[in-house]
């Protein structure tokens, strides 16, 4: 029956393993929990990244193995653990995140979630359920030591869909026009590869993300958990001694762990530029006051907002922070100057 399981990205790495059914009535999952599911309703979510980045279709009765974990999308669910013993759960991210649904977005106000019922859970040689958090790597404690004292260029947006992955990735295409080493950091969001292997095919040298670390998603972790994950990421890009490191926070400012790090003076420490994204005119003063209250001033302004001449110029006319499109990003010169200089921090 083994063979039969499909394996989700955040499982990739896990092998040998039994399933333990003893346990599905008295215990209540962790996040990075790792259990076997069988589909029971086909939902949203029609197919999952398998543990080779393929995008697996999913039927009524296949088996499948994920990880518990939370979930935080605007535009989407909003999904948490289950706070007991629950057998019947939900996708709630095609990279394997598996709980329970709270919310989600009106576009999905007729389509429900893709319904799973636990199987039981994979547990190791001595009867231990797996967990992927830090299964395959070690946890690194903060410490704000950057590789090779590379630039750091966050990227953040208003919201999902902002554009601030897209900025991100031809950020990274315009700074290779340098000649330097460029490499990508996804620190939050929800498993799921498409944003990093963007950023890589816009010719990143080397791309990491959360779940280097084994986290299914970050939604709901400690500010010291995602301070330990950074440095960890950070660690993990040493080998390639970037020159430059362009970072993603998923969602928007007002997010959770957005914000908690966007006010946090040791993460901010470690930032040498911030790229913008937004998807209109207002949504970019708003944020620009938003992070000025911060000391953040933002060396460009890029995002879904730059796809329209006039909502650029509504832009240019009120502020003198730089707007971007994408097209200027990927070609380099001027609108990669803008990252040259460093804010006080």
């Amino acid at each position: 029956m083994l063979s039969k399981i499909k394996k989700t990205i955040i499982c990739r790495n896990i092998h040998d393993f039994s399933i333990d059914n003893r346990r599905n009535l008295s215990y209540t999952p962790k996040k990075g929990d790792v259990a076997v599911f069988e589909v029971l309703e086909i939902g949203k979510h029609r197919a999952i990244q398998s543990d080779s980045k393929r995008i697996m279709t999913i039927i009524e009765g296949d088996l499948i193995m994920a990880a518990f974990g939370e979930r935080y999308a605007t535009e989407q669910f909003e999904g948490y653990l289950p706070e007991t013993p629950t057998e019947i759960l939900d996708i709630l991210g095609a990279g394997g995140a598996i709980g329970v649904l709270k919310s989600k977005h009106d576009h999905f106000k007729h389509i429900p979630t893709t319904s799973v019922r636990l199987v039981g859970y994979a547990v190791d040689a001595s009867g231990d359920i797996i967990n992927t958090i830090y299964r395959d790597t070690a946890e690194i404690p903060f410490t704000g030591k950057v590789p090779n004292q590379a630039k750091v260029i966050l990227s953040i947006g208003s919201s999902m869909d902002s554009g601030k992955t897209t900025s991100a990735a031809y950020l990274a295409r315009g700074l290779k026009t340098t000649g330097r080493n460029v490499a990508f950091i996804k620190l939050t969001g929800t498993s799921y590869t498409k944003d990093m292997d963007l950023v890589y095919d816009c010719g990143a040298d080397r791309t990491v993300d959360f779940t280097e670390a084994g986290y299914p998603s970050t939604y709901m972790c400690s500010k010291e958990q995602m301070l330990n994950l950074y440095q960890t990421l950070l660690q993990a890009l040493e080998p390639a001694a970037p020159d430059y490191i362009v970072m993603e926070i998923a969602d928007g400012l007002l997010q959770r762990e957005t914000e908690f790090l966007l006010r946090e003076p040791r993460f901010m420490k470690t930032i040498s530029n911030v790229i913008f994204s937004c998807g209109d005119s207002l949504g970019i003063f708003f944020g620009i006051e938003f992070l000025s209250k911060l000391s953040v001033k933002p060396s460009a302004l890029s995002g879904v907002f730059t796809m329209s001449p006039l909502l650029v110029k509504e832009v240019q006319d009120r502020t003198d922070i730089p707007v971007v499109t994408i097209d200027e990003l990927k070609i380099g010169g001027e609108a990669i100057a803008h990252f040259t200089r460093e804010y006080a921090h």
